[in-house]
């Protein structure tokens, strides 16, 4: 994240994963694995078919993304992040890892990059970051590269509770809302998918067929109230991808 005013970034970005998450129960193998199943779901079709593609992921955090880049056997990989706690154990998976600013980092980084990914990075910024940004998000993608943000969704019922549950989030965005605002930048071919249950076995099958029931009863309520069934995106956060013309 950045290190501009408010200040109070910095005081927490420090230490950010103490901060977020129980230092008592690091991720494992195990953790991994079972993240990992739903993400082959969710960015199916959106990832580079070449392994040597150049990758980015802004706020990389301790790490979990790059290790599934790098089990997938992607070899260009990179991460940045500004807080030194979460570069530490980030680059106990890639060596590529680098503490930054993310803005300044990507100012540098002119057609760089295949694909940019964050999760969980852009409710952190303040409106005109959003917007400086995805400028500079668009300015280091190479041609017809593609960004992929994952964000707390502000249609969930409760979307809130994940917006609200920290401390350093600025902004909630609804799918729509978000598209815009990569349209007024440059980019098109938006595409957005929820992150409910992904099967991939017995418990989370169940768990899907539930979800797709309580989707359904979300839809209902949204044709009820609005007369339409537009944009029935309600887990708690969402998944967005676009492309550079």
């Amino acid at each position: 994240m950045t290190t501009n005013k408010p200040n109070y970034r910095q005081r927490i970005f420090k230490e950010y994963t103490s901060y977020s998450q129980n230092p008592k129960a690091p991720l494992n193998s195990r953790t991994i694995k079972r993240w990992a199943q739903g993400y082959d779901t969710y960015l199916k079709g959106w990832l580079p078919q070449r392994k040597d593609a150049s990758i980015l992921e802004v706020a990389c955090g301790s790490g979990r993304l790059l290790h599934f880049f790098k089990a997938r056997k992607y070899t260009n990989i990179t991460g940045v992040d500004i807080s030194p706690e979460q570069v530490r154990l980030a680059k106990k998976i890639v060596e590529a890892v680098v503490q930054a600013d993310i803005l300044e980092f990507l100012e540098n980084a002119d057609k760089r990059y295949d694909l940019i990914i964050g999760l969980d990075i852009i409710e952190h910024f303040q409106k005109d970051e959003v917007l400086r940004f995805l400028d500079v998000c668009y300015k280091a993608l190479k041609p017809r590269g593609r960004i992929i943000l994952q964000t707390p969704n502000a249609q969930s019922p409760f979307g809130p509770s994940i917006f609200y549950g920290d401390f350093t989030h600025e902004i909630c965005f609804t799918p729509k809302g978000l598209q815009r605002v990569l349209n007024l930048c440059g980019f098109h071919k938006v595409q957005v998918r929820e992150t409910g249950p992904a099967v991939h076995g017995f418990t989370s099958g169940v768990r899907s067929v539930f979800w797709q029931i309580i989707r359904l009863g979300l839809k209902l309520w949204n044709l009820i109230e609005t007369g339409s069934c537009e944009d029935a995106v309600f887990t708690r956060t969402f998944l967005i991808s676009a492309h550079k013309k």
